[in-house]
């Protein structure tokens, strides 16, 4: 009968092509359809109107693929319409800011339930970039559900008052006020949430309102707002509730306090939507699916990265990943400035014991980077236009005390220079750095216009009579205000101005905060971001340590953003995978209890390259690792079933080589620490499994690849190549002898083993040849490479490799397995192992939880 109704519904469909419904219902009872059929057809179809599927989803993870009712803003809506016309006013371009954003949070708010469903309990995340207009979004969002019967909106606004006002101030503005009429608020500016009298003046159903409350995430206050709720529990069955939890792996995620509240509030409203919104979803992705928790298990989405933001690659470039084209690659701007070790000590304590009496002197980096600061601000106002704040982030500590001792200082040091302003000794200096910093980022590349030293030292005057210095920390009352006019400030701080607050017109950051794990480390990025205007200009001084974990850190949330959109186009749920996240020899991925859930996660060889990129620069080293390169290309060419001489390219090829020859060379090779991916004994291990379990790497190719044009280098008596140039990243570390080339491997060495022209293929396309034609051989490459390695003038991020010895870098292909693969461990992500899903229907089941 289900398949005879199916058949007719089907036909009802095919005449409203033609017919109105009124006339393709006597369409149908000509047919002889019985009255009982067609009002069970009339029925699916009003059904369907709320639900339609016909939307271009998001890259995002969805529960069972569900189809989505909302399909975008209508004519009659008032509180989306409303936020275009601000963002119209504020400059916002219809194409492509304001196009943007509607499809991103059109997108958000089909993956949440339909607002007329008689429960539900929706959990899911949006991951967006820092400072990219994530509040711009959950605002969207708001405001389209709002338009569609979303009554209950509440807003965890992170752990500071400072973050929840201005939260509030801005949902104010562009929710309640332009339709004053349609909003009631819990909250206010000045004052977090406090108990209302009367409930039913709120959800009672003669109150058609719209109800706003914003909070911080504070026991006492979530505590109160939770048992107002369950007060009011008779009158929130027909409630539909969204909760945006901005900031949402900050206090949301294994804390004793806050989660269980958070968790106490859904539980009091039977149609809710739990959203978190974060730059850093590390720990929300490690949360227990399996416990009553706060995992996203219905839908994890990208925003899309907003045109003109400067993110993490931007600034600091990243590693290539498997499948790119490593050339294609950017090393990001050359917007990074080196801090010196010896520095560091001198503006932050070594130790607790330090903090007493301990003040910070103005060194060589950091006078630099506040009179870079200053003419940044001059140069700004030549140009008169974009953001009117400009502000200097100055973080070396978390201490309060700290803080407070850089006040003198550099209070001192304004006032010095605002009195030599006349001195020709600080003009020359000053021009000196303006040139210098203007010859390393042209403006003309970023769409600017170079402002020249003498157009802006007319303006120096006033900028330093305008600069205030401020203390922004828990325990100070002077706190940036840019309510008040143009502000020009130097901001010393910890925690209030590492999350959520936007320094406006931030130019200049000095940054040797000690972290330890990823999402600490992104979110004290707060130099991200838009900077209309000044594009060229910002720059950031820190640790080489520090920018090196911050290329890691770019690498990672690549990775882990096409973790989500390619597991969505295999038709995957937040609760049939699990997102991995890369790991770091020297950083947690989040808080050591945030992870106390999470597994290892495996990461298969199978279908790979691995290549090195670090090294040691140091004699010894480098002499080991060229013995292991000479033993191995003389047991190939004592036993290679063909050898190939290509002396025109600068490359040999030994085709067939027994495997053992290639990990007795894993084992001679030394890979450098920082490198846990090309970990020896892991391959080695990984090689041995395949060949006894699945007869498969037994033989290699092993090739060499060098320069014909380079310096001679001889591996054996008969086999010589010309030495390659790889050029180091231009950063110095706490260790002389290392070294970051950053991508050692080509796309077409990858393919030097196989026949025909192979320079058009896509990394894909080699990979897949290689599986066709060889897939149980794997393939290691040798780069004998010029230990002075100069690079050319373009390459403004890159120095001399000046090691003592001619490096052998080594990249290994490995072919797809043809079963079950043995792996190798380098990630972590949640553990689904305790979840269990009814295939039938997609229903979520959760230990211990009811469907």
């Amino acid at each position: 009968m289900s398949d005879e109704f199916d058949g007719m519904y089907d036909t009802f469909k095919a005449l409203l092509d033609t017919f109105p419904p009124s006339e393709a219902v006597k369409r149908l009872e000509m047919l002889g359809v019985g009255i009982e059929v067609i009002q069970r057809i009339r029925e699916r179809h009003e059904q369907q109107t709320i639900r339609i599927k016909e939307l271009e989803e998001p890259h995002a993870v969805v529960l069972g693929n569900r189809d989505t009712w909302y399909t975008g803003p209508q004519d009659k809506d008032k509180c989306w319409p409303a936020i275009v016309d601000l963002l119209r006013k504020d400059g916002w371009s219809e194409e492509p800011a304001i196009r943007s954003l509607d499809e991103s949070s059109t997108r958000v708010v089909s993956l949440l339930n339909h607002p007329k469903e008689n429960s539900f309990s929706t959990r899911g995340l949006v991951v967006g970039y820092v400072q990219s207009g994530k509040t711009t979004n959950f605002t969207s969002v708001m405001a389209k559900a709002a338009d569609r019967g979303y009554k209950l909106f509440i807003v965890l606004a992170g752990i500071h008052n400072g973050l929840r006002r201005q939260t509030q101030a801005r949902l104010a503005q562009q929710l309640v006020e332009p339709n004053p009429s349609l909003w009631s608020q819990l909250t206010i500016v000045e004052k977090d949430f406090t108990p209302q009298a009367n409930p039913a003046s709120y959800f009672g159903k003669s109150n058609k309102t719209h109800v706003l409350c914003v909070v911080k995430k504070n026991a006492t206050v979530l505590r109160k707002l939770a048992r107002w709720l369950e007060e009011a529990s008779d009158y929130l069955q027909d409630c539909p509730a969204l909760i945006i939890d901005d900031e949402a792996d900050q206090a949301t995620v294994a804390t004793k306090s806050i989660n269980p509240l958070i968790l106490d509030i859904m539980s009091n409203l039977p149609r809710s939507a739990y959203v978190g919104y974060t730059a850093s979803p590390f720990a929300n992705l490690l949360i227990d699916p399996s416990a009553k928790d706060l995992y996203p298990r219905d839908f994890v989405v990208n925003l899309p990265k907003p045109r003109g933001h400067f993110g993490t690659e931007v600034l600091f470039g990243r590693y290539a990943l498997d499948g790119e084209d490593p050339e294609q690659v950017d090393d990001g701007y050359d917007m990074i400035r080196s801090v010196p070790l010896d520095d560091v000590a001198r503006v932050r304590p070594e130790s607790r014991a330090d903090i007493e009496g301990f003040e910070p002197d103005i060194t060589d980096t950091l006078r630099r980077s506040i009179e870079y600061f200053w003419l940044v601000t001059a140069a700004r106002r030549v140009r008169r236009r974009g953001n009117p704040h400009s502000t200097m982030l100055i973080h070396t500590s978390v201490n309060t005390a700290v803080h407070n001792s850089f006040k003198r200082p550099l209070e001192h040091l304004l006032r010095r220079t605002a009195e030599s302003l006349d001195d020709m000794g600080l003009r020359s200096r000053l021009r000196d750095l303006w040139d210098e910093e203007t010859a390393r980022v042209p403006a003309e590349e970023l769409g600017e216009k170079k402002v020249a030293f003498d157009e802006l030292e007319p303006e120096l005057p006033g900028v330093l009579r305008n600069c205030r210095i401020i203390m922004d920390n828990s325990s100070s009352e002077d706190r940036l205000d840019y309510e008040n006019g143009p502000v020009v400030a130097i901001a010393v701080g910890g925690n209030t101005l590492s999350r959520g607050l936007t320094l406006e017109g931030l130019s200049v950051s000095y940054f040797v905060r000690a972290v330890s794990a990823y999402d600490t480390l992104l979110q004290m990025g707060r130099w991200f971001g838009f900077r209309n205007g000044y594009a060229d200009l910002p720059r950031i001084w820190m640790t080489d340590e520090l920018a090196e974990w911050f290329r890691h850190l770019a690498t990672v949330e690549t990775e882990m953003r096409r973790d989500i959109d390619t597991y969505m186009t295999e038709a995957e749920t937040p609760l049939t995978f699990a997102v991995r996240l890369r790991t770091h020899p020297a950083l947690r991925v989040t808080a050591a209890a945030k992870m106390r859930d999470a597994v290892t996660a495996a990461s298969s060889y199978g279908g790979k390259r691995v290549q090195t990129h670090y090294f040691r620069t140091d004699a010894e080293w480098l002499r080991g690792n060229i013995k292991a390169a000479r033993d191995l290309v003389a047991a190939a060419t004592q036993n290679a079933v063909r050898i190939e001489e290509r002396q025109s390219e600068g490359r040999y090829l030994f085709r067939d080589v027994p495997y053992d020859a290639v990990t007795d060379f894993l084992s001679a090779y030394k890979f450098h620490d920082k490198s846990p991916e090309n970990d020896a004994d892991l391959i080695t291990g990984y090689i041995r499994k395949r060949v006894k379990m699945a007869d498969s790497l037994r033989r290699w190719n092993v090739a060499i690849v060098g320069n014909p044009a380079g310096e001679p280098f001889s591996l054996t008596n008969k086999v010589s190549v010309g030495l390659s140039t790889r050029a180091r990243l231009a950063v110095t570390t706490t260790d002389p002898h290392f070294a970051d080339i950053k991508t050692l491997m080509s796309r077409r060495d990858a393919a030097v083993d196989l026949d025909g022209d192979t320079a058009r293929l896509t990394e894909q396309q080699i990979m897949d040849l290689r599986h066709a034609l060889l897939p149980d051989t794997g393939l290691l490459v040798l780069y004998p490479i010029d230990k002075t390695s100069t690079p050319s003038p373009t390459k403004k991020l890159r120095a001399p490799l000046n090691a003592e010895e001619h490096v052998v870098g080594v990249g290994l292909v490995f072919p797809e397995p043809r079963q079950e693969d043995s792996t190798v461990e380098k990630y972590i992500s949640a553990d689904l192992s305790g979840v269990r899903i009814e295939d039938e229907d997609y229903s979520m089941l959760v230990e211990g939880e009811d469907a």
